[in-house]
């Protein structure tokens, strides 16, 4: 399956998802999990990406985010975080979940072993503060709705908690932006 491709147009807030092949649950280790915080945070930090609002699934990521080059900073992420996976599960000696990415990599990527994520991440510009609340509840309650928890803010990998006021496990650098733009 060839790639498709999306425009992403200025810095506007888009949702983002992206997803390991076939739907690996990888992020159930919450090792790998804290790798893809932290990469998240080292773009922040670096200030190419603005975060508004994330949440990690057992073998996906939703995003609310911006960049003046988001394309190129999610393409950085994924394929950083794609290294970093693959190295700790070599160290780690986890054979079997290597072997479903030997498996599962497309085809055309002769020059690697392994694929953690499938192309693409299907970006969609929010257009409006309805469409944003909506791909922020959304994206809370997303292990509201796959019964992990009973409230998005209980789920520990989700920024439901910085939307309380409370603590998350990143800081949002777009929350900020974001409600100063409301007022």
């Amino acid at each position: 399956m060839g790639r498709s491709r999306f425009t992403v147009i200025n810095e506007s807030p888009h949702f983002l998802t992206c997803t390991v092949v076939n739907w690996i649950p990888l992020f159930s280790d919450p090792n790998i999990a804290k790798l893809l915080l932290d990469s998240l945070m080292f773009l922040q930090n670096q200030q190419r990406l603005k975060l508004f609002a994330y949440v990690i699934m057992e073998n996906h990521l939703h995003l609310l985010a911006s960049s003046a080059e988001l394309s190129k900073e999610i393409g950085n992420f994924k394929s950083f975080t794609a290294r970093q996976i693959v190295d700790y599960l070599e160290e780690k000696k986890h054979v079997s979940l290597l072997k479903q990415l030997n498996y599962y990599k497309s085809e055309h990527k002769k020059n690697r072993n392994y694929q953690v994520w499938q192309e693409g991440s299907h970006p969609e510009m929010i257009l409006s503060d309805k469409m944003f609340q909506a791909k922020l509840e959304y994206i809370h309650n997303n292990p509201v709705k796959r019964g992990y928890v009973d409230q998005p803010d209980h789920w520990r990998y989700s920024s439901a908690r910085n939307y309380l006021g409370l603590e998350g496990l990143l800081s949002l650098n777009g929350l900020e932006d974001r409600t100063q733009s409301v007022k």
